[in-house]
């Protein structure tokens, strides 16, 4: 929603972005450290707007303000928390301490440091730095309205065989052979909603949503590679992106969507021809050409029927039941249990 000012409309936010704080809790008694580098960006919704006709500032929540809240929050938080609950302490704070201000955003990016092991025996206070980060995003009202959103950024992962793409549209300008046997490499980024929808609603239990990350996490690693000795045959990257979302869904009753794009990256055969003789180097699935560039891209959001996110959809929506799919445009239904993809976009090729 907007203003209208002198016949304009005017929306506006402001807050401050890329916020670096890190945080340790000390265990006296055990000698355990635990740490967190997050990255905090917080915008305002606020009743501000004569500063952009009036040269009237009075109403503005200073950006450095916003700034050293965070630092004074992360000191205020005498035990360890997830990334989730200090996101949600910050929009809380916005919101109840500052009257003109309506709508607090807080954006959090952790970064992956992860506890070293050494002969097995986790270190009491040493730390490396690991690869997908974790990421969050809390929008809270003034009246107590919540939207909560967790994900990963950058998993990746690749299994060098149990993969194919066969039976694709095929016209004059398709030149890619088909294949049963491939390699499958993608870097996940994967953003679930949780059902919460209210501060009341939220568990009380300490570090829950850590907990669910790594619940998370670990579906998704697992269905995409399948059991250690035999794996899971993958026919398109579609369909381990559709099992991957489904066994979230199913497993956690707390998310109500998710998101995942898994660009394809590919690595090519490598053949190797000589002019005169025999080849140099014959492809026998074994020696490939990595790349990054062009790749395939493949993206979709999955939720529960019941889900309030369900509405109207940017490109095509399927209602999935018992493996026979309806379109349906516009709004989705809550009726049965059912599971809806809210938003397809498949480019490029696989």
């Amino acid at each position: 929603m907007g203003e209208v000012i002198e016949g304009l409309k005017l929306q506006q936010r402001h807050g401050k972005a890329r916020v670096r704080v890190g945080r340790v809790w000390r265990d006296s008694n055990s000698g355990v450290h635990s740490f967190v580098e997050w990255n905090v960006s917080v915008s305002l919704l606020s009743h501000c707007l004569p500063s952009y006709f009036r040269d009237d500032n009075s109403a503005i929540v200073a950006t450095d303000t916003i700034k050293n809240t965070v630092f004074v929050k992360a000191k205020e938080s005498q035990k360890e928390l997830s990334a989730e609950d200090f996101a949600i302490a910050l929009a809380k704070h916005f919101t109840s301490f500052y009257s003109q201000v309506t709508a607090a955003i807080v954006k959090i990016v952790e970064k992956p440091w992860e506890r070293v092991s050494l002969n097995g025996q986790p270190h009491n206070h040493g730390f490396k730095l690991g690869s997908e980060k974790h990421v969050t995003e809390v929008a809270l009202s003034k009246s107590g309205a919540l939207k909560l959103t967790s994900g990963i950024d950058g998993l990746a992962v690749l299994k060098t065989t149990k993969s194919g793409f066969e039976g694709f549209f095929r016209d004059k300008n398709t030149l890619l052979p088909e294949t049963r046997e491939r390699m499958l490499a993608t870097e996940v980024t994967a953003s679930w909603r949780y059902q919460y929808d209210s501060l009341s609603s939220i568990p009380s239990k300490p570090l829950h949503f850590s907990e669910r990350y790594w619940d998370v996490h670990r579906s998704l690693v697992e269905t995409f590679f399948g059991p250690p000795k035999e794996g899971v045959y993958s026919p398109s990257v579609q369909s381990t992106l559709y099992q991957m979302a489904k066994a979230v869904l199913s497993r956690f009753q707390d998310i109500e969507s998710i998101q995942l794009k898994m660009p394809n990256i590919h690595f090519l055969p490598v053949n190797l021809s000589s002019k005169d003789g025999p080849p140099i180097v014959k492809f026998d699935d074994d020696v490939y050409l990595p790349t990054d560039e062009p790749h395939g891209s493949i993206e979709a959001s999955l939720s529960s029927v019941q889900s309030r996110l369900i509405g109207h959809f940017d490109y095509v929506s399927y209602i999935m039941r018992g493996g026979e799919g309806k379109g349906d445009e516009g709004r989705g239904r809550k009726e049965g249990k059912k599971i809806v993809v809210v938003f397809v976009s498949f480019e490029k090729d696989n």
